[in-house]
Parts: C-alpha cells; sequence; structure tokens
C-alpha cells in the first residue's frame, strides 16, 4: 500500500465515519471520526487518513511527523540512487581529417564510458550534400572506432543538412572468471555465517 505524503490528519478528517487501524497495523473496527481523534490523541498519534476513496475511507493512528520524515528520507535515498543519462555530442565534418577523427573518438569513448550516450552529427555545408555518402563513410569508421566501448542504438539517417547516429554504452558483462569468483565469495561468506 502506497501513502501520499500530503495525508488528511486530524481536523481536517470531514468523514462521519472511519475505519481505524492501530499503529501496530491491527483493526481496531468503524468508529465515528470524533471517536477516532480522541483515540489518536489519547495514545499521542495522529489520525491520518490513508484510504480516502474506501467506504468508509481508512484511517491510521501515526506518528505524522516521523511518517513525513522517513518519506523524505526514502525519496532522498532513490534520488541518490538513480543513474540520469545525459546525451553527448561530437561533431564531425564530412572532410574531417584522420587526427581529428582521434580526438573525437577518444572524447566519445570517455563519454560512452562514463555511462553517457553519444549523439554524433555532422552537417553538410553547401554541395557537400549531393555527396552524403562520403558522411555515411565517415559515420561507419566513427563507429568502428568506438564499437569496443559502444553500440550503435540509432544508425546514421539523414535530417535536412545534418546526418545524425546515436551510440549507447554497452552493457557491463562480467567475464565467466568473475561470476566464478562472485559465486565462491558468496558460498563463503554462507560457510562463515553457519
Amino acid at each position: 500500500m502506497v501513502i501520499a505524503i500530503d495525508l488528511m490528519i486530524n481536523e481536517e478528517i470531514r468523514d462521519r465515519e472511519v475505519r481505524v487501524i492501530d499503529e501496530n497495523g491491527e483493526q481496531l473496527g468503524v468508529m465515528p471520526t470524533q471517536q477516532a481523534i480522541a483515540l489518536a490523541e489519547e495514545r499521542g498519534l495522529d489520525l491520518a487518513k490513508i484510504q480516502p476513496t474506501a467506504k468508509p475511507p481508512v484511517c491510521k493512528l501515526l506518528d505524522y511527523d516521523k511518517y513525513r520524515y522517513e518519506q523524505s528520507k526514502r525519496e532522498r535515498e532513490n534520488r541518490k540512487n538513480q543513474r540520469v543519462v545525459s546525451i553527448k555530442e561530437v561533431q564531425l565534418s564530412a572532410t574531417i581529417e584522420e587526427n581529428d577523427v582521434l580526438t573525437k573518438a577518444k572524447m566519445a569513448t570517455k563519454f560512452l564510458q562514463d555511462g553517457d550516450k553519444v549523439k554524433v552529427s555532422i552537417r553538410f555545408r553547401g554541395r557537400q550534400i549531393t555527396h552524403s555518402e562520403i558522411g555515411m563513410k565517415v559515420m561507419q569508421d566513427f563507429a568502428k572506432r568506438c564499437e569496443e566501448v559502444s553500440t550503435v542504438e540509432r544508425r546514421p539517417l539523414m535530417d535536412g543538412r545534418h546526418m545524425i547516429m546515436i551510440l549507447a554504452p554497452k552493457a557491463a558483462k562480467a567475464s565467466f572468471a568473475e561470476k566464478k569468483a562472485a559465486r565462491e565469495k558468496a558460498a563463503s561468506k554462507e560457510a562463515e555465517q553457519d
């Protein structure tokens, strides 16, 4: 059961009768709202409406400040564990030189190793647009240079005067030896605990 962070508590509850659950999760039954609020005050807790759509609404006795603190702590923890994938861009040219390609490939490899996606684009100027096959060769060469750390998520496609390709980082796969070592380590921990 997921409880919203902004619950109706105590006097905010306008229903005539509510089903009450105590702080240990045991049902106390259906009772008038005023009696439930009095019971909550007697125990030093708050009455919070957790299921407003039920007939009658379900309310729980809880320490609302402690609940809000734990909820915000949980959200902070979830945000901390989130990984936001951003898209970095590398711009090439149809007439790019070898050293420039190496530099751009090194930069893209660094982005991919950091877990970011890379958008590779070529802008065709003037009459270069008539020879888009040259741009396609440059893109394929660039993808080959980065293939150790990336997979082509979106193959090179023309978009107006631009050719765009998106590279995604390869999923880190553990080698057979690493998997075996991890299993042995887990087995030795279990043996120690027994």
